[in-house]
Order: structure tokens, then C-alpha cells, then sequence
């Protein structure tokens, strides 16, 4: 009976989901964006973010940790370098996942899960300027008309004719 077991088994023994989910956190870190099932996804989320908050102390326990996890240098390297920089200031959720639809084959919900700071298309668009609203019953203020300058075909004419007066 599985009483109180609430996270996902993933229909894998615990050693084949642990080295999945692991495989999985390293191709995350290395790419910053993979596409996988919906349920891998969230497991998966639950399984980086603490491993992501943990590379914000880069402290020799701290890589200790990460590494009996990950056991891959390179993904270490780039956890607590790159990711570890970029993620900083940030105070959690360090993941999204994006549903992409069902897959062909079987229907299976198909999701992206990739590293918030890096996808350029959603990172921190200018957000628009508040437009204030103007009750309808005030009426604009009328301006003091302003001289125009001359226009641009007379300008040269203006120009010419002032060379000619200084020429004579």
C-alpha cells in the first residue's frame, strides 16, 4: 500500500527514476530547455529546484551535495557557475513548464521545462507605460498656439535668398 507516498513513482523502481530524474536535472542544466512529458516535467521541477537554490552558496558542502545528486562535473561546473549567477536574486521558482499539447504515438502530454533567466523571448519585456485615464466631463486645456517653423521646401528658398541679399 503506498499510504502518505503523495510524489509521482513515474510507474519506475526508485533507482530508475532516480538516475532518469538525475539524467534529466544534467541535460536541464546543460541546455537550459528540454522537452519531456508532463509528469516527468513536474517531477522533475521538484527534484532541480532544490538543487538550484542549494548552488546559490558555492561552498565545497554545498558542491558536495549537488554532485551526490548530478554526478557530472560539467553540469556541476555550469550549476554553480553560470545558473548559480544568473539565478542569484531570485527567490524560488527557478523552472517553467510550458504544455505543449499530446504526442502522436501514445497521447502523452507533451511539456517543455526550461530554466526561467535564460529564454530570451520571455526575459523581462519592457512592460508597458500606464495610460492614465481622463474623466470625459474635464476638457483638454487649450495650448498657446505655437509659431510654425518654415516647412522644408521653403526652408532652402529662405536660405538662397539670404546668400543672394549678402552676396549683393
Amino acid at each position: 500500500m503506498r499510504h502518505g507516498k503523495k510524489f509521482n513513482h513515474l510507474g519506475r523502481t526508485a533507482d530508475h527514476r532516480r538516475a532518469m530524474l538525475a539524467n534529466m536535472a544534467i541535460s536541464l542544466i546543460m541546455h537550459k530547455r528540454i522537452t519531456t512529458t508532463l509528469a516527468k516535467a513536474k517531477a522533475l521541477k521538484k527534484y532541480v529546484e532544490p538543487l538550484i537554490t542549494r548552488s546559490k552558496d558555492d561552498s565545497t558542502n554545498s558542491r558536495r551535495v549537488v554532485f551526490s545528486y548530478l554526478q557530472n562535473k560539467e553540469a556541476l561546473k555550469e550549476l554553480f557557475g553560470i545558473v548559480a549567477q544568473k539565478v542569484g536574486d531570485r527567490p524560488g521558482g527557478y523552472t517553467r513548464i510550458i504544455k505543449l499539447g499530446s504526442r502522436q504515438g501514445d497521447a502523452a502530454d507533451i511539456a517543455f521545462i526550461e530554466l526561467v533567466d535564460f529564454d530570451e523571448n520571455m526575459a523581462k519585456a519592457p512592460k508597458a507605460e500606464k495610460k492614465t485615464r481622463r474623466s470625459r466631463k474635464a476638457a483638454p486645456k487649450a495650448e498657446a498656439p505655437v509659431e510654425e517653423a518654415p516647412k522644408a521646401e521653403e526652408a532652402p528658398a529662405a536660405e538662397a535668398a539670404a546668400e543672394e541679399a549678402k552676396a549683393e
